[in-house]
């Protein structure tokens, strides 16, 4: 029997100070910057956050104008940040990104080499906190950065199994950061038969396993031990292989307008680790994910966005709820254009008991909500209080 956890998720992982162009163009164009919160790490950790779970983070920093900057974000976030070492001798890392609004990859610039995370090492992983969890979400990014990072990261997973937790891997390719296309190969199969939950992209799991359809990248994860693989195939969706629900496939939300895909991937793992850990249905886990994953690139059309939650919504609440919903969600678009009109837009889902409960109440939407300057660089800013909820686990009801 695992003993009792005190928080749902651990993670590890770099965070970096991300500062975005204030207007498209090349990044030597732009002639100011605003400040977010970067890596795929802490954008799940958010998002996770966000959704109503406790989280731990565990990291390293400078002690530097960035690093305060980051971990006083984390905390804001109500994120567990007890074993993240800040150290005077090691500076933060931080990344450039340029502005898009075509949907285009964004320019991007790196300045990680030799940073406060990439010096982490197995050392750093304090098991009893680590197995404190009952989840470990992993990526192939922090693995990436260092060959330290990379044995904290089969350390972490490792320690995780042998306690009895439950393991998801993401993994997130960087090339740039390995020395070659093989050894990223290698490294990030050996870390994905380590996971219960593997979540490749279509191009990723070509890239890694040489299968072209989602079933054989499926397939090929399985036959390795994974518990549950979930393909994203983009806009088509995903599609699923789960030794509890068999295979089947999700379709795809609709996205008026690609904006900057950049998050969407970390936007659809919070999706679908918070709905399994509430024990949501593989297929609504899966659904989750791709509604959350669907608003990363979205750009508010000049239409209502509420068309396509609606299924969502009358499928798991009342009437009434719905229609409370769909007015919530109406004044937080109109006072998210009023403070940014570029933002994007998501909804944390937690479940039905709480979206009843935090559906009605005036206090929601009045007085105006406080909005966070702080958190990840997509979209679990804009949401304007914790655990107003969408819920979107129906276990077939």
């Amino acid at each position: 029997m695992s003993a009792p956890t005190a928080f749902d998720v651990a993670l590890f992982g770099e965070a970096m100070l991300l500062l975005v162009a204030d207007r498209p163009g090349p990044l030597e164009d732009a002639t100011g910057f605003h400040k977010r919160t970067a890596g795929a790490e802490t954008n799940v950790a958010i998002g996770l956050s966000r959704l109503g779970l406790k989280v731990g983070w565990a990291s390293r920093l400078g002690t530097d104008s960035m690093g305060r900057s980051l971990i006083a974000s984390m905390k804001a976030e109500g994120i567990d940040c007890s074993h993240v070492i800040c150290d005077a001798s090691q500076r933060t890392g931080f990344m450039l990104k340029g502005r898009v609004t075509d949907g285009s990859d964004p320019p991007v610039e790196y300045h990680r080499k030799g940073s406060a995370a990439s010096q982490m090492g197995p050392a750093d992983v304090n098991e009893a906190w680590l197995c404190a969890a009952r989840h470990l979400h992993a990526t192939g990014v922090f693995a990436a950065i260092s060959d330290t990072s990379l044995q904290t990261a089969l350390k972490c997973m490792d320690v995780m199994r042998a306690a009895g937790r439950t393991i998801s891997f993401d993994p997130n390719l960087r090339p740039t950061l390995w020395s070659s296309t093989d050894t990223m190969r290698h490294w990030l199969n050996e870390l994905a038969a380590r996971a219960d939950w593997v979540l490749p992209g279509i191009e990723e799991g070509l890239l890694l396993t040489g299968e072209s359809t989602p079933e054989g990248i499926a397939r090929f994860y399985r036959e390795r031990g994974a518990k549950l693989v979930v393909v994203k195939l983009g806009a088509a969706g995903a599609y699923y292989d789960s030794d509890t629900a068999g295979t089947g496939r999700v379709k795809g939300f609709p996205v008026a307008k690609v904006i900057d895909t950049v998050g969407a991937g970390d936007g659809f793992a919070a999706g679908v680790v918070s709905a399994l850990l509430e024990g949501c249905s593989v297929p609504d886990a899966v659904r989750r994910g791709a509604w959350i994953g669907a608003r990363a690139p979205f750009s508010l059309p000049k239409t209502s966005a509420m068309s396509s939650l609606a299924p969502l919504v009358t499928r798991c609440c009342s009437v009434k709820v719905a229609t409370e919903f769909t007015r919530l969600m109406s004044l937080t678009i109109r006072l998210t254009l009023l403070r940014s009109p570029t933002a994007a837009c998501s909804v944390p889902s937690r479940s039905i008991a709480t979206a009843r409960a935090a559906a009605l109440p005036s206090s929601v939407v009045s007085p105006a909500p406080s909005w966070p300057t702080h958190g990840s660089s997509f979209f679990f800013a804009i949401w304007p209080e914790r655990n107003t909820s969408l819920p979107v686990c129906t276990n077939g009801r």
